[in-house]
């Protein structure tokens, strides 16, 4: 059986969700960068995960290319872009290299040449309808079109439905064809039954048609019933679907060149920023001054990794990793070690935004406000300089929220009042912290700020509250401890059982499993009506609800052995050329 090269590809084991303040209290190694001969180790007697950074030599060697390496890789771009013109604007092949290229990360080398496929491909199909009977083919044109935004109807599947209107039973034999039309249904909207029952179809036919498959496509499908392109992170998978990326057509071997040359050329981008982040975290001092909190700068700058994966995008990656710390801080203060007469008046302190009212506050508190207080000046400067906009009262106003939004959990656990679900829930999308994450990052990225834009953002809309439900959901039907974190975090679940009595826990899980799907639902529905925020920004929202699924799998140990190895893989293997 043949299979596209864009379903080769096997990941990974993926580790599970969780919120951004609550990514495990343990602490990360001693990350020591060890330059070797074009390479980078880790060191061999510590987990890379779970020790905090020690102070190290920040001028070590990076990754070195020479100049007929960058001549190689000029080239094969080249003949990448000559085969789009080779292979036409409208025919499958084409759509084949894009998916490829989407899934291997280098799309951003051709953004115009996959736009011009696309448009091209839009175009036919609005003028002639979608006639052609190749599942395969109408599915992969239906997925690239959707998630690059343009709005194609659902409908162009009911080609494939029999009189009765089923699903034709002889498409079980199309495996190919079944995949694509799994991959299609992830980017469903609200209201689109067609792709509900696409998604129960295909992922029922290839469930069981398993047994009939080799070992290797057995593989393949299992891995895009369990991590579907639309949801997933294609630089975290890149490796693995290299591995078994084959095909017919001559341009994979270019592509295959390319993407590990290319792949090289970001970890060496990501390892100087690695470099700026833990010299920025030392000279910060807070692992010393507040040693209850969680000292973990090399996995918190895995999110602005995840959500940002163009390469031209590493200021930025710097930048957002400085808020997303100080979330992981915060809610240490407020979860493992504040008195709830100190947070209030911490709360208090924020909402004023007075370092003066901080006076009369412990020492750790005044720590942390005085480094908020830089972190969001420095940044409110750097935005103005370039972009012309100042947004300190935007990124303060987040601040207080996402304190009194923690400050509401720990009166609920000082009073042992259990909230209805609902209540819950409407608190926690913002103690989730991923309205402050997007406000800084709307901002840090400079597009489309006008009054009326920064209005939407600082309100908290939809694209960002449904980002949000779907981390703090996921969070919370983690089945693990956070890593040795003894604090006091509520459940979505633990209220709704409290609430519907009777109701048992696999009932309240499912129904949490219901919940986060329509979630990607209206997530889909905004990013496919978005036209007031920028794509960086709209695809930064949606990568940070991909990456939820890859930072919350714990093993018995409570530790996350699965995100240390992908974590070793984008930042400290890298392929041999």
């Amino acid at each position: 059986m043949g299979f596209s090269p864009a379903f080769y590809a096997c990941s990974i084991p993926p580790v599970g969700p969780n919120k951004f303040t609550e990514l495990g209290q343990s602490k990360f190694n001693n990350v020591v960068l060890v330059p070797t001969a074009q390479k980078w180790s880790i060191a061999h007697d510590h987990t890379l995960v779970y020790k905090p950074l020690r102070k190290h030599n920040h001028q070590s060697q990076h990754l070195s290319f020479t100049d007929e390496f960058y001549i190689k890789h000029a080239q094969r771009l080249d003949e990448i872009r000559n085969v789009f013109s080779e292979v036409g604007e409208d025919t499958l092949e084409g759509l084949m290299m894009i998916d490829a290229i989407q899934r291997l990360g280098i799309d951003y080398h051709f953004k115009e040449e996959i736009e011009a496929v696309l448009q091209r491909q839009y175009m036919k199909a609005s003028t002639h309808g979608e006639s052609i009977q190749d599942l395969y083919e109408v599915a992969l044109r239906f997925r690239l079109l959707r998630q690059e935004g343009y709005h194609v109807p659902a409908d162009v599947f009911n080609n494939f439905k029999n009189k009765e209107g089923k699903f034709k039973q002889n498409l079980s034999k199309d495996i190919k064809g079944l995949l694509g039309l799994y991959e299609a249904s992830q980017l469903s909207i609200e209201g689109e039954d067609i792709l509900e029952e696409a998604q129960r179809f295909s992922s029922t036919l290839l469930n069981a048609g398993l047994e009939h498959l080799d070992h290797h496509e057995a593989t393949v499908v299992v891995h895009t019933l369990e991590h579907p392109h639309h949801k997933s992170l294609p630089r975290f998978m890149a490796k693995s679907f290299l591995k078994d990326f084959q095909g017919p057509n001559g341009w994979l071997t270019v592509l295959q060149e390319l993407a590990k040359a290319d792949f090289n050329m970001v970890q060496s981008i990501h390892q100087q920023e690695l470099l700026q982040i833990s010299k920025w975290w030392q000279d910060l001092g807070l692992a010393e001054e507040l040693k209850f909190a969680r000292d973990q700068p090399l996995k918190w700058h895995m999110w602005p990794m995840a959500v940002l994966p163009d390469p031209s995008l590493s200021e930025q990656r710097v930048e957002l990793t400085k808020p997303i710390s100080m979330i992981y801080i915060i809610d240490d203060i407020f979860d493992v070690h504040g008195t709830l007469d100190e947070l209030t008046l911490f709360t208090e302190a924020v909402n004023r935004w007075d370092i003066a009212a901080f006076e009369t506050l412990p020492n750790y508190m005044k720590i942390c406000f005085k480094t908020l207080d830089e972190i969001t000046n420095e940044i409110s400067n750097k935005v103005y300089k370039e972009h012309g906009w100042n947004p300190v009262d935007s990124l303060r106003k987040t601040w207080m929220s996402l304190c009194n939004a923690f400050l509401v959990e720990a009166k609920w656990f000082a009073s042992g009042h259990v909230p209805k679900a609902d209540e819950y829930l409407k608190n926690g999308v913002i103690s989730s912290g991923v309205h402050v994450v997007l406000v800084h990052l709307f901002f840090l990225l400079g597009h489309g700020i006008t009054r009326g834009n920064v209005d939407l953002v600082d309100d908290f809309p939809s694209i960002i509250s449904s980002t949000a439900a779907i981390l703090r959901l996921w969070d919370d039907l983690g089945s693990a401890k956070d890593e040795n974190q003894d604090g006091h975090d509520g459940s979505y679940i633990e209220c709704y059982i409290k609430e519907h009595q009777g109701s048992s826990m696999e009932n309240a899980r499912q129904n949490v499993t219901y919940m986060i799907s329509d979630l990607w639902k209206r997530l889909n529905k905004e990013c496919l009506s978005q036209h007031l925020f920028s794509t960086s920004f709209t695809k930064g929202s949606l990568n940070i609800a991909r990456m939820v699924p890859l930072m919350y799998s714990y093993d018995d140990n409570q530790s996350l052995p699965h995100l240390e190895e992908h974590m070793k893989s984008l930042l400290f293997e890298a392929f041999p050329l």
